[in-house]
């Protein structure tokens, strides 16, 4: 296990769709706790591979809830339902937060770490978490979906006066 550098924007890897992990190997398995070791350092909820420059279908999310570390190699999102618009950051933006809109509910699924499929429904929070980290596997930034982008000391200043 080890913390990986998290890419930043604008490298261009962010930008770029990763691929399906055809077979899960004691690689994978060295990916996600890497992943892991990376995103708890970084005092994150959520990471996708290509923040740490890995081009696979790979996230974790850790909201903080009941749920704890969820790790799901290829995932996709197969339902959402309803509408949260709201404050958003991102480890490869640090500093920067945006006001975007995503669905209060998904589903979604993929592999775990044994290969076997699971699914899991998520709200609020977690939702937002999942719809973040599969556009990161798709090359889409917050930043590109958000209605506002502001500098977090700013928006922490306005809430002050």
């Amino acid at each position: 296990m080890a913390i990986r550098i998290i890419v930043k924007d604008p490298d261009p890897v962010l930008r770029e769709k990763a691929k399906p992990v055809p077979k899960i190997t004691p690689n994978i398995h060295k990916l996600l706790d890497d992943m892991a070791d990376t995103m708890y350092d970084a005092e994150g909820v959520g990471l996708a591979a290509p923040q740490i420059g890995i081009l696979k279908r790979v996230i974790i999310v850790d909201v903080g809830d009941d749920n704890g570390l969820i790790e799901l190699i290829n995932p996709e999102i197969v339902s959402k339902e309803g509408e949260q618009f709201g404050p958003e950051g991102c480890l490869s933006i640090p500093g920067l937060r945006g006001d975007v809109n995503r669905a209060m509910k998904v589903t979604i699924k993929g592999l775990d770490r044994n290969g076997n499929e699971i699914e899991i429904t998520g709200s609020e929070l977690l939702a937002r978490a999942f719809q973040h980290e599969v556009d990161h596997l798709n090359g889409v930034l917050f930043t590109d979906l958000a209605k506002s982008v502001y500098r977090e000391e700013e928006r922490q200043r306005k809430g002050e006066e």
